[in-house]
């Protein structure tokens, strides 16, 4: 039987987890895409993403690339045969083309319970709102923000007392 093969796409520490839990179940991860590198503090220093430093220390190829039209770019990660993209607060859209190229599609992993709080910061919106339910939702995707169908939802109470960081880390260990 062939080997299942992902590249997984992502960049915070909320990415991290999701990495984390593939990487446990044996589950062959080929590549990681996260955005570049940044300068930032007072020395400007370059500093790497959570997911980057995570796959450097797994010994992982990891790709950043300023924008995911060019299509070098592409080509290259066609070339690598993937199939599946798993997509965890990656923090771009990605266009057709990169949707097109897993032959099982692209799975992302959202800090909502979609169609509620599509897009960035859905932890802080759930908390600002009021909402007693949050959750994670999975879902195949399509051209859009946080659009495609849902094929996995975990739910989890938001308490009076929850704070946007304990649910962000409680919602990790879900995705």
């Amino acid at each position: 039987m062939m080997s299942k093969s992902i590249i997984f796409m992502g960049t915070p520490d909320f990415a991290v987890k999701s990495l984390e839990r593939i990487i446990e179940k044996n589950i062959n991860v080929i590549a990681v895409i996260t955005a570049p590198d940044k300068k930032s503090g007072r020395g400007r220093k370059i500093n790497f993403s959570p997911v980057k430093k995570y796959a450097l220390d797994k010994k992982i190829d990891v790709y950043q690339p300023k924008n995911l039209k060019d299509e070098k770019f592409q080509r290259e990660i066609q070339n690598l045969k993937a199939d599946l993209f798993v997509v965890v607060a990656y923090g771009l859209l990605l266009p057709a083309a990169i949707l097109a190229i897993p032959r099982f599609g692209c799975l992302n992993g959202h800090a909502s319970l979609l169609p509620r709080w599509r897009g960035a910061a859905p932890i802080q919106r759930a908390i600002e709102a009021g909402d007693t339910k949050t959750g994670i939702s999975a879902m195949l995707m399509e051209e859009g923000l946080d659009t495609g169908p849902i094929v996995g939802v975990s739910r989890i109470e938001i308490s009076n007392t929850e704070t946007t960081g304990s649910l962000h880390d409680r919602l990790a260990v879900l995705t």
